[in-house]
């Protein structure tokens, strides 16, 4: 998994405003089922765990299972009462993890 995640969040809010935050990651996420052309069965490689915390507190963690498409989209919403920084983490099967951030302003 060597893509760049690409992640949506306004860069300002007020205090108490609830924002919405949007994710993306791009990647095929083999299911394990499938088989080569020679008939081997293509190990599974999904991206099965997606966490995303605010200046250290979490937000939103969760574990994902096979059934999840190619491609994963997460759409969820945080109340932001201070400037700080969101942490994005993805880890998949085959232990690769891409981390990135993103940064908003309280006014």
């Amino acid at each position: 998994m060597t893509t760049q995640p690409r992640i949506r969040i306004p860069k300002f809010a007020k205090k108490g405003e609830v924002i919405q935050i949007r994710t993306l990651m791009s990647h095929v996420m083999e299911s394990g089922q499938r088989k080569d052309a020679s008939g081997k069965v293509i190990p599974r490689n999904i991206i099965n765990r997606f966490s995303c915390s605010f200046n250290g507190r979490p937000v939103l963690a969760c574990q994902i299972e096979p059934a999840i498409a190619a491609n994963p989209y997460f759409e969820f919403s945080a109340r932001v009462e201070e400037s700080g920084t969101f942490q994005f983490t993805w880890a998949a099967d085959d232990g690769s993890v891409i981390s990135a951030s993103e940064k908003i302003v309280v006014r």
